[in-house]
């Protein structure tokens, strides 16, 4: 087990945006359904505050529920990742929602906060140290025959 590079965390990440996106289409798609075939923009204010919220809510959902339940995302699976606590726990739904919020302020300066890693003598971002968790990879384990 080790703290994981950027590159493997970009690669997670690119993976999970694209499952994301896709649950964003399907919100659209029944939005656009439910209205008639008309933009949500046509429904009033109500309707598009309604819409942000929705989607704001799918992504957040997204990595809190799968953060703080097995612990990895689908992207994070594929590259045999795991978010830990410091002390090698599994976060709670409150440590992953802090890890949410600190990952938008990680991105917000041209994702400065994501590359921090780069320099820290730890391999984490401004999201790992603030909400005391850590990305490890667990590289694949040989099997007793060899293969």
């Amino acid at each position: 087990m080790q703290n994981t590079g950027l590159v493997r965390r970009l690669a997670a990440i690119v993976y999970d945006l694209l499952l994301v996106f896709a649950c964003l289409v399907m919100l659209a798609i029944i939005t656009n359904a439910s209205l008639g075939g008309e933009s949500v923009y046509a429904g009033g204010p109500m309707y598009v505050h309604a819409y942000n919220v929705a989607r704001f809510l799918i992504v957040f959902l997204f990595f809190v529920l799968y953060w703080s339940g097995p612990g990895r995302t689908l992207g994070m699976q594929s590259w045999r990742l795991q978010l830990e606590t410091f002390d090698g726990g599994r976060p709670t739904k409150r440590i992953a929602a802090v890890r949410f919020f600190a990952a938008l302020l990680s991105l917000a300066p041209l994702g400065l906060g994501f590359l921090w890693q780069l320099w820290d003598k730890d391999k984490l971002t401004w999201h790992d140290r603030i909400s005391k968790t850590r990305v490890v990879h667990y590289p694949k384990v040989a099997k007793a025959d060899g293969s």
